[in-house]
């Protein structure tokens, strides 16, 4: 295979940060936010919707942080003002805003406009939980979004059709405290009295352990295990740790946190630890036995799953309790909002890390990281270019660096605003440094010489780099060959006579012969490109692959 052409970009710099495990002050929010949501875009900015300030009325305002500038505007108002809803950044950019205080509603944000727009709602609402909206909601693999509502149900919201259908249902009455994607592609769903795994492919839960108390956090580790933290129990915050391990389904006790911690906050970072900020704490017995809650702590920890221990990372500025962290694009980690001990803050600062670490980079052919990504039609050197594009269920590979070493936790790709599925990711053998994400085209893509490609990694964007994208003819025509064959998997003979035969295969792309017969020279050098064997049964797609390879040779 060959590379070397793409290595021209695959220069990672370092990022200047200042003195490492410190806190550091950064402008202040427009006004203070607690039950507030921070989702950070794919331009690098950071958007802090809604919230209170502690009482009625909620907030509707929204605003952006910038973190070249560390200040924070205005951008438009949503809807309606909602505190304790979710809020999860989809393929194509836009940010869905759901429930909350307004238990059944959704909108969306796009950052193109700035502004917010109703999408579907949910087909039933989530009841409130100390009069805080309970959802939980989760991207997956495929594009959508996992909604898990209290009492009971959950929904997938299509951001496709802007609708949302019921999937599985948890079992029993929950009020679910996190929500975390696997590397597997599956669900973990957490409360203190049990946790729950979703299947997108079976559209089920099912039942796996039992875990911390009410208002703990849950960090997917980059070895796949989830780390579960703190929380609210009898007799109240504790400092307790659990790691899930989903191949077991077990919770096992890793090393306590060095303070008991509610209503904290925990993010990964990009190298492997986890950082736990604040929270609420249990101080001791007042006058006659009532527990002394302190709110709230301004001190921070660092999680290594290496030695299953907790350090000391210096200090914020002020104590916080249900604030929001965002990991940015340069590494460092934007604190923001939360209760205090003198009210809700407007305030924020950035966490400095001792490593800090940029996201991943698609690589480009102009070395740049700009225009025709360096990405070709899997298994040859070809380039997924305007003259020889991509079609929906081929598989591409796309050549990056900054991907983790070792770990397991897979990227997220997006062609066009839509999701793709991630076949295989790691490291390019005998290139130190360069990585590679194989992915299956999805449909649904609007054609064109120059579409976006972007990677998500540990919730931070790339840069986004070009495809050219085939026109959906290729589609149409599979589509109809399996409808007429009864079968997504074929082997050669039948799918050459579908090939010749079939009448939607009528008006191809230029210099492609089909409708009509396939050369023996040709049908010889197909079966060649798909291993010699023409009984073998593959996907119609994996022998337009092989038919494309050798015309285009």
């Amino acid at each position: 295979m060959k590379i070397n052409i793409f290595l021209l970009c695959a220069c990672h710099l370092a990022v200047v940060a200042q003195t490492p495990g410190t806190f550091t002050a950064t402008g202040s929010m427009t006004t203070g936010r607690v039950g507030h949501t921070a989702t950070l875009l794919v331009d690098g900015k950071v958007l802090i919707a809604g919230g209170s300030q502690g009482h009625f009325p909620y907030l509707s305002s929204a605003e952006l942080y910038d973190p070249a500038t560390g200040t924070f505007t205005p951008t438009g108002d949503m809807t309606s003002g909602r505190v304790a809803h979710i809020a999860t950044l989809l393929p194509d950019g836009r940010v869905l805003i759901v429930g909350g205080n307004i238990p059944a509603t959704a909108e969306l944000y796009d950052p193109s406009t700035g502004t917010f727009t109703a999408t579907g709602s949910l087909t039933e609402p989530s009841l409130p939980y100390f009069g805080y909206g309970s959802n939980r909601a989760t991207l997956l693999a495929d594009g959508r979004v996992l909604i898990v509502r209290a009492p009971v149900g959950a929904e997938l919201y299509d951001p496709g059709t802007g609708t949302f259908t019921e999937t599985g249902d948890p079992t029993g009455a929950h009020y679910f405290e996190t929500s975390t994607l696997l590397a597997d592609g599956r669900v973990l769903v957490s409360e203190s009295g049990g946790s729950a795994l979703y299947d997108p492919r079976a559209g089920t839960f099912r039942f796996t352990g039992t875990q911390g108390g009410f208002e703990s956090t849950a960090t997917l580790l980059p070895n796949g295990k989830v780390l579960v933290t703190g929380g609210n129990d009898d007799p109240g915050p504790n400092d307790l740790a659990e790691v899930y391990d989903s191949s077991t389904g077990i919770f096992t006790f890793t090393g306590r946190m060095i303070a008991p911690r509610a209503n904290h906050a925990a993010t990964l970072l990009p190298d492997g630890k986890a950082l736990i900020t604040g929270g609420s704490s249990l101080t001791g017995w007042g006058t006659g036995g009532p527990m002394i809650y302190s709110c709230c702590l301004s001190s921070a920890e660092l999680y290594d799953p290496g030695s299953g221990l907790f350090v000391s990372t210096g200090s914020m500025a002020a104590g916080r309790a249900g604030h929001t962290v965002t990991l940015l694009g340069n590494g460092n980690v934007l604190i923001a909002g939360g209760d205090g001990d003198a009210g809700v803050p407007a305030t924020a600062e950035l966490y400095h890390p001792v490593t800090p670490i940029p996201p991943p980079a698609l690589l480009s052919l102009s070395g740049d990281g700009q225009g025709q990504g360096a990405i070709q039609h899997a298994g040859t050197t070809r380039i997924a270019s305007a003259d020889d594009p991509a079609f929906a269920g081929e598989y591409l590979s796309i050549y990056l660096i900054g991907l983790a070493d070792g770990s397991v936790i897979p990227p997220q790709v997006a062609i066009g605003g839509r999701s793709a599925e991630v076949s295989f990711f790691g490291n390019v053998p005998g290139y130190p440094g360069l990585n590679v994400v194989n992915i299956r085209m999805p449909s649904g893509v609007a054609p064109g010489p120059a579409v976006p490609v972007r990677l998500t990694y540990l919730s931070r964007s790339s840069n986004a780099v070009t495809i050219g994208v085939a026109e959906p003819f290729w589609q149409d025509a599979i589509t109809a060959m399996k409808t007429a064959a009864g079968t997504d998997s074929l082997n050669f003979w039948q799918w050459a006579w579908y090939w010749q035969y079939l009448p939607a295969f009528n008006g191809a792309p230029a210099g492609f012969g089909v409708g009509g017969s396939i050369s023996p020279d040709l049908m010889e050098r197909i079966i060649i490109a798909g291993g010699g064997d023409p009984l073998r049964n593959v996907s119609a797609e994996q022998w337009v692959v092989y038919f494309r390879q050798v015309v285009l040779q």
